[in-house]
């Protein structure tokens, strides 16, 4: 027999999870790529030989790509609005169905059973989220990223032309709402345990917050993992709250030491000896100087330069005394999946964690934490979505203006992108391609896959040259990703209206020039 108070919880719940889900689901349109979209090609950068008429002809044609972007969102729109209005139905269906039995249903049920129905109903919300497990998922665009925030910034993944790598949350309600949720954080860290010693407690404050990652599940609700500094060195403290389109709930609590997490990085190399050597000024500084808990095993591909490249290993491993380096030889063709797949498979040593990094990735101490922090063996592996600069040449003018790469390191619009995707495939040769396969596998597993953008993580810029030897499809996405590396969209075009910019700058000297005479 159902009880009348029960009832009108389920009504009142279920109307406003209707609303709720409608008005969330139209901001997450809004806010981030959808996955069945169309990406956007990257334009061509100017030094192009179809000259002016090409480029013309390019943007309208990106021009158009944008046309079907912003239908494909009107579609959603569409569905989601579909969708409302059929759950609404439904929910007119269940009410006039309760209002029948509302004869039967005694008067006042007892609060505690309206209180055990919404406790069912938020735990049934976190029982489905991807929490503790990972989902089965068909492909890579089925996946809902995380983004990154601190104190100040969020980071997120955005493929919109007007939106930037990195912001503060300029909207007030976003602000208030990862405010609260570090505030509940603090909180739950400054209750006192059972048994805590008080006299001894620490009290922890915003300036403990490190850094967390969110995700919003349409249908579910929001996860949020924040990471605090711990009682001592290389020891953190990680909260794990989850927002069911409801009150905030707090999953979990704990202590995360990493003292014992060693890292092996994994990097296959090919002659590019000059990069090599800028590779492993950063793994002195940050890895030796900083870290210390890294293992480096490096797998050269052929016989040229292998001589320069051991002379700096070992030179490394006198100097700062540190031992813990591996060379691997293979006397073949380079295959970037294939080195990774030697390097892990080398590692004789128990558990160990793998970061497979190429010879131009920079990355901070702060960002092997992350990696630690955001894997656990046989349930979560971390896919950090790393920034990819910009030509420096044209982004600050010329050659000669080039700032020291610490000062390049800046996550902007206008000096890089967040890099899509990372992995490798065997049996691939040369570049490209296996990019995704190792991806897809962990995405067809058990594995909770945490795939954020990371501000330690950055891709040095080089110049890409796509051999003519390459299949079809990899020279085209080897030229894509060419095009791609070289400038943000409104520096592309600056350099495409360059002669129209130059000859309005004359035209006003002229003008300032004749005034003053």
């Amino acid at each position: 027999m159902l009880r009348r108070g029960v009832l009108d919880c389920v009504v009142r719940v279920g109307a406003v999870l209707a609303v709720a889900c409608f008005c969330l689901s139209f901001l997450y349109v809004f806010s981030c790529s959808p996955h069945t979209a169309e990406r956007l090609s990257p334009l061509p950068w100017a030094n192009s030989p179809t000259g002016k008429e090409g480029y013309q002809a390019l943007l309208q044609e990106r021009e158009e790509q944008h046309r079907r972007y912003m239908s494909s969102l009107q579609k959603q729109i569409s569905q989601l609005k579909e969708a409302l209005e059929e759950r609404t139905e439904q929910l007119k269906s269940l009410r006039e169905a309760l209002e029948q039995k509302r004869e039967l249903a005694p008067a006042k049920p007892p609060a505690d059973q309206s209180t055990a129905d919404l406790q069912e109903f938020l735990q049934n919300q976190l029982t489905q989220a991807e929490i503790h497990v990972g989902t089965q998922l068909p492909n890579e665009y089925a996946v809902v990223p995380y983004e990154t925030f601190t104190l100040h910034k969020v980071y997120q993944l955005e493929t919109g032309l007007t939106r930037h790598p990195e912001e503060k949350p300029v909207r007030k309600d976003r602000r208030d709402e990862l405010t609260n949720v570090i505030e509940t954080a603090l909180q739950a860290l400054n209750t006192p345990w059972e048994g805590d010693n008080l006299n001894h407690r620490r009290v922890y404050s915003p300036a403990d917050f490190i850094e967390g990652i969110s995700r919003t599940e349409r249908d579910k609700g929001t996860l949020y993992e924040l990471t605090f500094k711990g009682d001592r060195s290389n020891e953190f403290r990680r909260l794990v709250f989850f927002r069911p389109f409801g009150p905030l709930m707090k999953v979990k609590s704990e202590k995360v030491p990493t003292d014992n997490m060693l890292i092996n990085i994994v990097v296959p190399l090919a002659k590019r000896v000059e990069k090599f050597k800028h590779f492993m000024q950063n793994f002195r500084d940050v890895c030796i100087h900083q870290d210390g808990r890294i293992h480096l095993t490096v797998v050269y591909f052929g016989k040229d330069h292998i001589r320069e490249v051991k002379e700096m290993l070992e030179n490394t491993s006198r100097e700062m005394k540190f031992r813990n380096i591996t060379l691997i030889q293979l006397n073949e063709e380079f295959s970037r999946g294939r080195g990774l797949d030697v390097g892990a498979r080398f590692w004789k040593r128990g558990n160990v964690l793998l970061f497979f990094c190429d010879v131009d990735i920079y990355f901070s101490a702060e960002f092997l934490n992350s990696c630690r922090l955001n894997t656990q063996p046989g349930k979560k592996v971390f896919y950090p979505v790393l920034f990819s600069q910009y030509n420096p040449s044209l982004i600050y003018g010329s050659h000669d203006a080039i700032p020291p790469l610490q000062k390049q390191l800046v996550i902007d619009k206008n000096t890089g992108f967040w890099r899509d995707f990372g992995g490798f495939d065997v049996d691939i040769k040369g570049w490209g391609g296996e990019d995704v396969h190792l991806y897809r596998k962990y995405l067809h597993s058990r594995l909770l896959v945490v795939r954020a953008p990371s501000r330690g993580l950055f891709h040095l810029w080089h110049e890409k040259n796509c051999s003519v030897k390459l299949p079809p499809e990899q020279f085209k996405m080897c030229m894509q990703s060419k095009a791609m590396n070289e400038a943000s969209h409104g520096q592309l075009g600056m350099l495409f209206f360059r002669q129209e910019v130059e000859a309005h700058l004359h035209k006003q000297k002229h003008q300032s020039n004749v005034s003053k005479s």
